[in-house]
Formats: structure tokens, sequence, C-alpha cells
């Protein structure tokens, strides 16, 4: 007979798509391919603000996409981190222009450890759309200090580089004695200087903001916030690597030069195996860590730092690699390889880089240096 210590650490989950995720990621990307094609993107990126909130509503109001993490009796979709996932990867492989990330990930689980009601059924119902204000670079193995104080109900502070804030209709700001709950209109939001257009981050200063408290315990609270944080941005980073990888080969499947497809030069070849395993290999270590995250497995934070490690390596080099295989192409403005290059090298340093997940998964696993 199996016991459970037969079972090898994450043996107990198939990494392999169910019927309904397939469902998911198809429907998804049906929208997208529709209304969110990578020339659309792009041109997005010249206006003013490049979140389209149409798109936005589509996915998270009809579609029901932002509440998949919500439990039913919070009016969610009672579905799971897992399912996030999916979703995660379809608008990372379109580099969607929408505040999914801050709204549906890292404030959905803030207010879910806290233990709110009322705002995250707005948020999961699409009624409101909200972000957690933690900077986009803080990452959940270093510790966490509130930099907001409050007084009388009323917030003071500045929290810098947060991203989806400015489509934020409320931010969850944390302080001292827990979250708070801050219209963004009485707060100051500024745009920041983003690498990646097509998710833009802004500084927000809070000069006596009125704030309604949600309790909690904020430092626990945002701990959990940046580990879903990192394991979903994994997935979102493993979507822009696999669509670098299908672009890249199936330009190299029709440009000739020299009489023959650029495909068949076995340099160019190895070049694209080697991103394939790559692009394979973050593929199984962002899917383990959305199933622990959906199971709330104690192994969560070691899948986390494996998978988010893994990924701000993989996506960088899979989109540089496109981009490299356009030749001269590549290297114009007007080529998908730009979006997909800018949005893995944020999302590489967003919720921490490699070397601090590397050291964070030492620190796990009590691997001393």
């Amino acid at each position: 007979m199996t016991t459970t210590a037969d079972v090898p650490v994450g043996g107990q989950y198939s990494l392999l798509e169910t019927e309904d995720e397939k469902e998911l990621a198809a429907t998804l990307r049906g929208l997208l391919t529709k209304r969110a094609e990578w020339q659309q993107v792009l041109a997005r990126t010249e206006e003013e603000s490049s979140t389209d909130l149409e798109l936005w509503k589509q996915i998270a109001g009809e579609l029901g996409l932002a509440g998949l993490a919500v439990p039913e009796e919070l009016g969610g979709a009672g579905a799971s981190w897992r399912e996030v996932a999916v979703v995660m990867t379809e608008l990372g492989r379109a580099t969607a222009p929408v505040p999914y990330f801050g709204s549906a990930v890292l404030a959905t689980a803030a207010l879910l450890h806290a233990g709110d009601k009322k705002l995250i059924s707005e948020i999961a119902s699409g009624e409101k759309t909200a972000t957690l204000a933690v900077p986009f670079s803080a990452g959940p193995g270093k510790p966490f200090t509130p930099t907001v104080t409050v007084s009388e109900g009323r917030l003071t502070g500045s929290i810098p580089v947060v991203a989806d804030a400015l489509a934020a209709d409320v931010l969850v700001v944390p302080a001292a004695d827990g979250l708070y709950a801050v219209a963004s209109a009485d707060a100051t939001v500024a745009p920041a200087v983003s690498l990646d257009m097509t998710r833009q981050l802004a500084d927000i200063t809070l000069d006596g903001a009125q704030g309604t408290s949600l309790g909690g315990d904020a430092v626990g609270a945002v701990h959990h916030a940046l580990l879903i944080g990192a394991a979903m941005l994994s997935s979102e980073m493993y979507g822009v690597a696999q669509n670098a990888l299908d672009t890249a080969v199936a330009y190299m499947k029709q440009r000739y030069q020299f009489g023959r497809l650029i495909g068949s030069y076995q340099g160019l070849k190895h070049r694209m195996a080697d991103v394939s395993v790559s692009v394979s290999q973050l593929q199984a270590a962002a899917k383990y860590a959305a199933a622990t995250a959906g199971e709330n497995d104690p192994d969560l934070p070691v899948a986390t730092a494996v998978a988010k490690a893994h990924a701000s390596v993989t996506a960088p080099k899979a989109a540089e690699e496109c981009l490299q295989m356009h030749g001269g192409q590549g290297m114009t403005w007007e080529n998908p390889s730009h979006v997909m290059l800018k949005r893995a090298k944020a999302d590489s340093i967003g919720m921490g880089r490699a070397d601090a997940h590397r050291t964070w998964l030492g620190e796990l696993i009590e691997l001393s240096a």
C-alpha cells in the first residue's frame, strides 16, 4: 500500500491541464486574439494610459475572471489560484494591458488573508478594481515593514512604483495596525517611468487620506500576497516565453536567406532548442507553484522561489532570442519582440529578482552559502 511518506514531494499534483483549464484558456485566448493583438497593444503604449479598460471590463465582468480565487460565498467563482495561473499565462502570452495582476492577484490575495468580505466581493464582481500598495519590485523572501502611518483614520506616507495603481478605484494600503482601503481619488497617484509600457507603474502619496480599516495582519497579508504574486507572475512569464518561442520558430520557417530557410541552419536550430528546453522547464515549475498555491501547500514558498528564479532568466532570454532571430527587422519598434522583451524584463524584477529568490530558496531548504 502506498503511504503519504512514499509519495515524492509534489507527486500528488498532476501538472497536465484539466478540461476546465483548457476551456478557460481557449475562451480567454479567443477574446485576446480579437481584442489584444500585439499591434493593438503596441499602439496603445503611445497613449497617455496604456491600460485597456474596455478589455478589462470584459475579462473581469463578462467572463467573471476577476474573482476566480474568491470563494463563492464571497461573490467569487470558487476556483483556485491554479485557475488564476491559467489566466495569467494567457495574459502574458498576449502581453495584455489590463490590471488583472494588481486587482485579481495582489489585492485579492491580501484581502483573503485579512478576512475582508465586502471589498473583496466588489473586486470579484468587477464592480471595483484595486491594487495592493506595495512596490512592484518587493519580493516574498524579505521582511516587509509598512511605510504608511495612521492617525485618527487618516493615512500619511508614500509607496513608490506600484503596479496597476493608475487603473485602480481602491488602494489596499498596509499600515502597522492592519490593511486600509483608500479611494484612489483621495490619494496622489502619479505615473512612474516603467520599462514595460503595457503595465504602467505609479508612485502613491497619501497626505492625510481617509482610510477604511480592513483589519487583519498587514505584514502577514503582504507576505502572502507577494508569495502568491510571485507564483502567478511566473505563470505570466511562462506565457510570454512560450509566445516568444512560437513567434521566433514561425518566422524561421518562412524567412529565406542565401536561398535557404533560416530555420534550416544548424546553429540557429540549436539556439532555439535550448530555449525550448528552458521554456518547458519553466512551464513545469510555474504549474507546480500554481498547484501548491491552489492547495495552500506548505511547499508553496519553495515552489515559488524555484519558479520565479527560473522565470526571471528564461522569459527575457526567450524574448531576446526572438528579437535576434528576426534580424534587422527585430531591431525595429514595429516588431512584437519588443513588447514581449519589455514585459519579460519588467517581470524579471517584479516580485523579486532571480538572485533574491535563489538566496531565499537557500534559506528555505537550509542550504548554507
